[in-house]
Order: structure tokens, then C-alpha cells, then sequence
């Protein structure tokens, strides 16, 4: 060994998430090993190449702990100004999500705190939730804009997004998600705000690299499949991926229009038919849970998750984080609902906020532990993966390493 390793973890129980033919990957009395912010060895501690202290400039024991991949959310509305508390009290009442949207409540009242807010303080009142993500063991985030539905204020999301990255020193992946809703100056003309999305406001924004992917929302209360095919055939001319918000409330063929373009992921799905589900697996798309909207709008059609595993679809888990459907600031507590509400096994929703979150962002670079990765990993305060699913609430991560280092305003 010509250079010693930045850093050297002993006595860790491993969850490498690898693919070894073992529940987790799991290996007890294992040993983790970077360099340069990617891992150089993940494997039991009997395999190391040398004595500990002539391997690594600083070598620590994590005392038995768990330790997984960082955590993925590969859904999010983070950047967001204001709430909507008194739309829970609503939907308390009996109002359903389409009777607020129609009433002018929903996604718009949120874009009119949004573009109110200057730059600075949206990052303010952001920062404070991707920080509570953090700290909950989360090391990537995948953050939409659509609160802005102008170009200014979505490239001014988009710009908080970025910072918010930048500020924390995680990954943030940044999504379009301009057909989101119709903008008040647009009411009873959807069709042209279409124009505006695809002629105007996607092509400044590919332009300024500011997204890594364009997002719609196709529902019966949204834009419909023709609009969201336009949008995706703009965002292939201009070399983005796509991903799109899909039969969350009723069947509109978005998961099979998803896989037509190719489509990172698909999410939400409750309503999506098996020929959708087919085409999906044909064309590698990842199917994301977003179990908090469900819950919070008390829902009762369950995503097909059986009919996912028998095409082999990947299945990814997220917090859907937002201020209107689903107000959760907890990645852990998403995989806890996935369990108990969609009924995936606790590995399932492991490798749905890791390994598959990260395909649903197109990044291959990280999600499990093995060498080449990312050095994001988690020690945490359990000694089992089954306790980061179990566990309903609670500080659980011990300390967070975002390539190779502890991150700032983390546990």
C-alpha cells in the first residue's frame, strides 16, 4: 500500500447492501475503509490488507453499530415557503385534495407564499428542513421545483436547491417541475401555460444547467397525458431525463407514458395497471413509494406492489416532503410506512432509499457499501437493519459521512 487510507472504521455490523446472496449484505465484524471520498474496503476486518494504524491516517470503532449507505430521498419538495396546516384542518373536515386545488387552496397557495419570499429567505426556511433530513441519516436529495410556475421564481427554487447543497456539502439532485399547476395568470388557459413551460421556461432552464431532470404532474386534477408528452418531448430535445408524478389518484397511463420516454422513475403509482407495470420493467424505470401522501390523504388504493416484484420492477422509497400532501420531515419514518401500509419488508425499503433511490436519480456512484463508492455512510444507534424500518420516531443516526466526511448539522 503506497498511501495510507483518510479513514479506517473497526468493529462495525456492515448492511454493504452489495448484492452478495446475503439478507442486507450483511457482515458482522466488519471494517470500512476510505480514500479521497470513495470507499477502498468494506468487508469483514479479518480481510484487511494490515494492521489498522499502518492502514489509515485516523482509525475509530463503531462499537458493534449498524452501519448502511447514507440515505437517498429521491422525492422532495423542500423548497417551499410558508405551510398549509390549515388544509389538514380541512381534509379533517371532510375536504377532499381536488376540492382544495379547485377552491385555490392546494399547490397554488403555497406559490404565492414562494414567489413572495426573496431567494435568502426561502434558503432559510429550507435549510432548516434538508438539515432535519440530514441528521435522519439522509446524505442525497433529490429536490423539485413547481412552487414557482414562472421562470423567475422556478430558476430562483432551483437556485435554492443548488445552495442548499452547497451549504450542507450533501448531494441534491434538482428536477423542473414546471407542469406542476396551473399558475393563477394562467386560470382557464392550461393549454398556453403548456406553451409557456415548453417554449419559454424549459429551454432557459436546460440552458442555465440548473436541473438535472424535468418532472410533470399527470392527473385528472393536473395536466393530462398530451400536455406531460409535450413537456417530455421538450426535455429530450434539450437532453434532460424525465420523471413524472403518475396515477397517484386515478389510472391516466403514466406509467406506461413514463416508460415510453424512458424515465428515470415513475412515482406514486397507486392507480397504475399491470400493462403499465410491464412496460416500466421493459424500459428499467424505477417505481417510487411515496407512502406519506398516502397516509396523509388517507387513501385506500394500494400501490400493485405485488405485481411490481413479479416484473421485477425496482421499488425506491421517499419522503415526498412537501407542505400540502406530505409534511415529513423523516426518511425513516417513509420506510416505516412503506412496511406497515404498503407492505414491503424491511429490506425492501432499505434498498428503496438506497440502491434503488440512487437509480431513480441516475446516479451510480453510490447506495451500497463497496469499494469505488461515494463515502456516504451512516453509524447508527441500532444494531440491525430491521430497526431503522422499525422504530417509529426517534434519533437513531449516531453520526453521518457524506464522502468521507462527518457532515455539518448532522447527529
Amino acid at each position: 500500500m503506497n498511501e495510507s487510507w483518510d479513514g479506517l472504521l473497526l468493529d462495525c455490523r456492515l448492511a454493504t447492501l452489495a448484492g452478495n446472496g446475503i439478507a442486507f449484505g450483511l457482515i458482522d465484524d466488519g471494517a470500512l475503509g476510505w480514500k479521497d471520498g470513495h470507499i477502498v474496503f468494506a468487508a469483514p476486518m479479518s480481510a484487511l490488507p494490515g494492521r489498522p494504524d499502518a492502514l489509515a491516517r485516523e482509525v475509530h470503532s463503531a462499537r458493534s453499530a449498524l452501519v448502511t449507505p447514507g440515505l437517498i430521498d429521491c422525492h422532495t419538495h423542500l423548497v417551499f415557503a410558508g405551510d398549509r396546516a390549515a388544509e389538514f384542518e380541512l381534509r379533517l373536515n371532510g375536504a377532499s385534495y381536488a376540492d382544495i386545488a379547485k377552491a385555490g387552496g392546494g399547490i397554488v397557495s403555497t406559490v404565492t407564499n414562494t414567489r413572495a419570499a426573496s431567494e435568502d429567505d426561502l434558503l432559510a426556511q429550507s435549510l432548516t428542513r434538508a438539515r432535519t433530513l440530514l441528521a435522519d441519516g439522509v446524505t442525497t436529495l433529490e429536490i423539485k421545483s413547481g412552487y414557482g410556475l414562472d421562470l423567475e421564481n422556478e430558476t430562483k427554487m432551483l437556485r435554492v436547491a443548488r445552495r442548499i447543497g452547497d451549504e450542507l456539502g450533501i448531494g441534491v439532485r434538482t428536477t423542473f417541475l414546471g407542469a406542476h399547476a396551473v399558475p393563477p395568470e394562467f386560470a382557464g388557459r392550461q393549454s398556453d401555460y403548456v406553451d409557456e413551460v415548453c417554449i419559454h421556461m424549459l429551454p432557459k432552464i436546460a440552458h442555465s444547467g440548473l436541473a438535472d431532470a424535468v418532472d410533470a404532474f399527470c392527473e385528472n386534477i393536473a395536466f393530462t397525458p398530451s400536455e406531460t408528452r409535450r413537456v417530455f418531448e421538450t426535455a429530450r430535445a434539450h437532453g434532460l431525463p424525465v420523471k413524472l408524478h403518475a396515477d397517484q389518484l386515478s389510472d391516466q397511463g403514466g406509467a406506461a407514458l413514463a416508460a415510453e420516454f424512458g424515465a428515470l422513475s415513475a412515482d406514486h403509482l397507486e392507480y397504475t395497471n399491470e400493462a403499465g407495470i410491464g412496460a416500466m420493467a421493459a424500459a428499467g424505470s424505477v417505481a417510487v413509494m411515496l407512502p406519506g401522501a398516502f397516509y396523509t390523504l388517507r387513501e385506500s388504493t394500494l400501490p400493485p406492489i405485488e405485481t411490481f416484484r413479479r416484473h421485477g420492477v425496482a421499488l425506491a422509497v421517499a419522503s415526498d416532503l412537501n407542505p400540502g400532501t406530505s409534511p415529513l420531515l423523516s426518511l425513516r419514518q417513509a420506510m416505516n410506512m412503506a412496511c406497515t401500509l404498503f407492505r414491503m419488508t424491511p429490506e425492501e425499503a432499505l434498498l428503496g432509499t438506497t440502491v434503488h433511490a440512487a437509480r431513480a436519480l441516475g446516479l451510480g456512484d453510490r447506495g451500497t457499501l463497496a469499494s469505488g463508492q461515494r463515502a456516504d455512510f451512516v453509524i447508527w444507534n441500532a444494531s440491525h437493519p430491521a430497526e431503522l424500518c422499525y422504530w417509529i420516531g426517534g434519533a437513531l443516526a449516531r453520526q453521518v459521512f457524506v464522502g468521507g466526511h462527518r457532515a455539518a448539522g448532522a447527529a
